[in-house]
């Protein structure tokens, strides 16, 4: 018999693409055959992605006031869902997974239409507006975390929460564990932003080191991610503080330089909240602001609560906030210690195995009316 085969799709942002390779991997080692669906954006992420075939299917985001933006947004839609239909008929997929993100609602409205069993995972702490969109022509969807708010009532389909799948790279670095803050060490400091940046990390964590006393900054090693319009600057402003760093506009190694880190700085979208929880490291997590969903601010609070971040609106996020909040984990260490502890409580290391799972299960259940 052949093997099956699993049409993904996702957005093309870290976000979205990385958990989709997380089951991606596990799907490969059971013997499955892959396919990548997604946009342009992914060629930045798509690179080491274990696909059989990667096709791209035009998509756009609808969004704003703007008429004219509205129907061109609905006109590539409906052009990738006749690409997407086009390409499961040509493959004939047992199944299709998306990922969120709008490029994932052409090849799964598709696969509705052609009576192919579908399945979306839920990432983020609210639902998002495309897997909203999908919510109800979906025969499973998956979530990241409990009680996720936005799923529609009534969906047909199977609802379970899996936890977010991460990436191979991530399980390796929760091997790690946390190394404590020596009195008197030099703390590991990562400061990210997301797959594409935060011009806020740029503006407000270099000047918040300059409020630092000479002596802590002496103690800092800071790996920071920067856009490539902040890049220069950031490393200026560091360069004439006289502190240890590295500034990038992206970091391949990103799993590794969290497993090494004492405190990370960042934003907290899923795909970060998840991996922070898989390692087990505290940090500093700014929401994104004005999202119409506000995932952000629920992905964080799954951390606040525990006390393993320390949750800071970016209207508070001020390079005054900031610093004192690394003075104090200076003066106490045994609280990043405690908050690494706390993070590593919330991990679901086995994710993309709880999703593979169910998808085969899908499977099944469509070809013989049972699961497996």
């Amino acid at each position: 018999m052949e093997a099956p085969l699993i049409l993904l799709t996702a957005g093309g942002t870290g976000g979205h693409l990385f958990p989709a390779e997380a089951l991606a991997n596990v799907l490969k080692a059971s013997g499955c055959r892959v396919v990548l669906a997604t946009d342009k954006r992914a060629n930045a992420y798509a690179g080491s992605f274990p696909a059989d075939e990667i096709i791209e299917i035009p998509s756009a985001t609808p969004s704003g006031r703007s008429v004219p933006k509205m129907a061109k947004a609905a006109l590539l839609l409906a052009q990738g869902t006749f690409r997407a239909m086009a390409v499961i008929r040509r493959l004939k997929p047992d199944a299709v997974v998306g990922f969120g993100g709008y490029p994932t609602v052409p090849p799964v409205l598709a696969a509705s239409l052609l009576k192919v069993p579908t399945a979306i995972h839920e990432a983020n702490g609210v639902m998002g507006r495309a897997n909203r969109l999908l919510a109800r022509r979906s025969s499973l969807i998956a979530t990241g975390f409990a009680g996720i708010k936005g799923i529609p009532a009534n969906v047909p389909g199977r609802v379970i929460q899996t936890g977010n799948p991460i990436r191979p790279a991530v399980l390796e670095a929760a091997g790690q564990a946390y190394a404590p803050l020596e009195p008197n060490g030099r703390m590991r400091l990562l400061v990210v932003g997301g797959s594409q940046g935060a011009r806020v990390m740029s503006d407000v964590v270099p000047p918040a080191i300059e409020l630092l006393p000479q002596d802590l900054r002496e103690r800092l090693v800071i790996t920071q991610q920067a856009r490539g319009e902040d890049l220069e600057r950031v490393r200026a402003h560091y360069g004439r503080l006289g502190v240890a760093f590295e500034a990038e506009p992206f970091f391949t190694d990103l799993p590794r330089r969290l497993g090494e880190a004492h405190l990370v700085v960042a934003r907290s979208g899923a795909s970060t909240v998840a991996e922070l929880a898989a390692i087990g490291r505290p940090s500093i997590l700014v929401p994104l602001p004005g999202s119409l969903d506000q995932d952000q601010a629920a992905n964080a609070k799954t951390l606040g609560d525990l006390g393993a971040a320390i949750v800071c609106p970016q209207t508070e996020f001020t390079p005054e906030r900031l610093a004192a909040e690394i003075r104090s984990t200076f003066q106490e260490p045994e609280r990043l210690t405690k908050a690494a502890a706390a993070a590593h409580s919330a991990s679901i290391t086995d994710a993309a195995e709880r999703l593979a799972h169910a998808v085969l299960d899908l499977i099944h259940l469509n070809k013989n009316g049972k699961p497996s």
